[in-house]
């Protein structure tokens, strides 16, 4: 599935900066049980840079690493055919051969187990297409990744999101206020209250500075 969507369905560095917060910040609102959500955005991670996690609680997850050179993100799926886990504990043959040195630190970083990985790409801003590494997906199937399904609420579409929070928090959600926050649009009390009518802004606010998001 990567491959097809280099080119096609992932958004350029800022957009996707600016969506990963949003999802964050829905997230935050919906559910105070910092445990319990599947988005996170730090915007300040580490010396100017930004990090976006997805971890569904099921031992699957993404990272997105913003810093001055690109963004990379890097997968698990611990079902996928290429996972370490069906590949006598080895990362699958050319999915991380290529990343550039400008991500070189992101991969050393112990918390992120780069052995567990099963699809990575990246997007330096002096290039400014999508890449990944030469890989010989199994039988040819270049969705064996499972890049596909972890990566969907990154199409951009506030209805994937709405439909997506509506089945996993069993609630309505308004999409108004979804498209809102997918627009950046400065947060509300009415806004947290249309979404959460248990919560309001200061019950948010450290998640709020940790996103960056904005606020009235």
């Amino acid at each position: 599935m990567v491959a097809r969507m280099l080119f096609v369905e992932l958004p350029n560095k800022e957009d996707l900066k600016k969506l990963s917060q949003s999802l964050a910040m829905l997230d935050a609102i919906l559910c105070p049980e910092f445990d319990l959500r599947r988005s996170f955005f730090d915007s300040n991670w580490r010396n100017g840079e930004q990090l976006a996690t997805m971890k569904d609680g099921s031992g699957n997850e993404y990272f997105t690493y913003f810093n001055e050179y690109g963004f990379i993100i890097k997968g698990f799926d611990h079902e996928s055919e290429m996972s370490p886990v069906n590949n006598d504990e080895k990362v699958w043959q050319g999915v991380l051969d290529e990343v550039p040195k400008e991500f070189e630190s992101f991969l050393q970083e112990k918390a992120f187990e780069v052995e567990y990985t099963t699809f990575c790409l990246w997007r330096l801003d002096s290039d400014g297409v999508w890449k990944t590494g030469k890989i010989e997906y199994p039988e040819g199937d270049e969705t064996a990744d499972d890049s596909d399904w972890l990566l969907f609420l990154l199409d951009g579409k506030p209805e994937t999101y709405q439909d997506w929070a509506q089945n996993y928090y069993e609630e309505d959600i308004d999409l108004d206020t979804v498209k809102q926050i997918y627009a950046h649009e400065p947060l509300t009390e009415q806004m947290v209250k249309t979404l959460n009518p248990n919560r309001v802004i200061a019950d948010s606010k450290e998640d709020i500075k940790d996103i960056g998001y904005p606020i009235v």
